[in-house]
């Protein structure tokens, strides 16, 4: 959408269950910031370590039922786990694209996912499904293509960033940038990636995809407790789990791929091309629209979500609407929570009925 193109690109995607005859089952799942293509299962039969990120949610007899659909999941443009973004080679200069990657956005993902679907020979999605950045794909989805989707499931998402979620990912990005390995985005020529820096960035979103109750709970109690012993220990508990999960992020993930995407959650703006109406933008929507908050999630609160509604409702869009209680925060959208589970299990099991003949 910025004017920049590649001379072509490649996507890496898992597939799970069956595409009917008449190809009318296709559900496509969005990643959020840090997934990609392995959704669910794992890529060998003795290998644990790799369960996909929604295995909860799709399978045999799961809320994403593969019994009746063609589930789709795929890592997109500028992504670090197989589609051509910062690590892929760059056949003008036969090296690394790094920071000279063309900055994409939400719809050029869209337009991307739909020259995919052309590929594999789907006409429409029976569902397009997202939480965060994925519900922001799927809401993408429904007003630029909405022949091509019939149902759209937003989960824990938002019409825009706020200024302090723009903020975060700010300082998540100068930790990155003022890395003493990031060397302008060139790290990969001289093997010595801007670990530190990602790994810090990792911690600060981490802890914005938690809630304040969820991580008291999970650090065992108050670090205001009178007990100098519990607040050491609660202490070196939040200390050690942060670092190991900004570790462990940092080795699997690409810095460059981080501020790509965190730029375009940033940009992602529907109303904006519409005058600034998310009512306008949504007006030519035709799919059906759930929209699912999680009561603790302060990322992209309950009250985001409602505008969205709100703005469906006015558009004259046929919207379901949920709050799940959790105290999980944004991460909830990933969780096993049983009221979750059963409402999407249900609103599914609605789309497959419609199905049949």
């Amino acid at each position: 959408e910025d004017g920049a193109t590649l001379p072509s690109f490649r996507l890496m995607y898992e597939t799970y269950g069956e595409l009917n005859a008449d190809r009318t089952n296709a559900v496509l799942i969005c990643h959020a910031l840090s997934g990609h293509h392995h959704a669910a299962g794992y890529h060998e039969p003795d290998d644990r370590r790799t369960l996909g990120w929604w295995d909860n949610c799709i399978g045999p007899e799961r809320p994403i039922d593969t019994n009746d659909f063609y589930v789709v999941a795929l890592n997109n443009i500028g992504g670090c786990h197989g589609s051509t973004g910062p690590t892929s080679n760059n056949p003008e200069i036969n090296e690394p694209y790094g920071s000279d990657f063309p900055q994409v956005t939400v719809g050029d993902w869209v337009n991307s996912q739909a020259r995919f679907a052309d590929y594999l020979g789907i006409e429409s999605f029976a569902a397009v499904i997202g939480g965060s950045l994925g519900g922001m794909q799927a809401m993408q989805w429904a007003i630029d293509y909405p022949d091509r989707v019939r149902n759209a499931l937003l989960i824990a998402c938002a019409p825009n960033l706020s200024a302090q979620n723009i903020a975060f990912n700010e300082i998540a990005r100068q930790a990155i940038l003022k890395d003493r390995n990031f060397n302008e985005g060139r790290y990969l020529a001289a093997a010595a990636k801007p670990m530190d820096g990602l790994g810090t960035a990792r911690m600060l979103g981490h802890v914005t995809y938690l809630s304040s109750d969820g991580m008291d709970l999970k650090f065992g109690g108050d670090v205001n407790s009178d007990k100098a012993a519990d607040y050491h220990d609660v202490v070196g508990e939040v200390t050690s789990y942060l670092q190991y999960n900004g570790e462990k992020f940092a080795g699997m993930f690409d810095a460059n791929t981080y501020l790509l995407m965190t730029h375009a959650l940033d940009q992602f703006d529907p109303a904006r091309a519409f005058d600034n109406d998310l009512v306008a933008a949504l007006r030519n929507a035709t799919a059906r629209f759930l929209v699912i908050s999680f009561s603790t999630d302060w990322r992209f609160a309950p009250e985001r979500s409602r505008e969205i509604v709100d703005a469906l409702i006015s558009a004259g869009c046929d919207v379901s609407y949920a709050e799940i209680e959790s105290l999980s925060g944004h991460d909830s959208f990933l969780l096993e929570i049983p009221r979750y589970h059963r409402i999407l299990t249900s609103y599914m099991k609605q789309i497959a009925d419609g199905l049949k003949p």
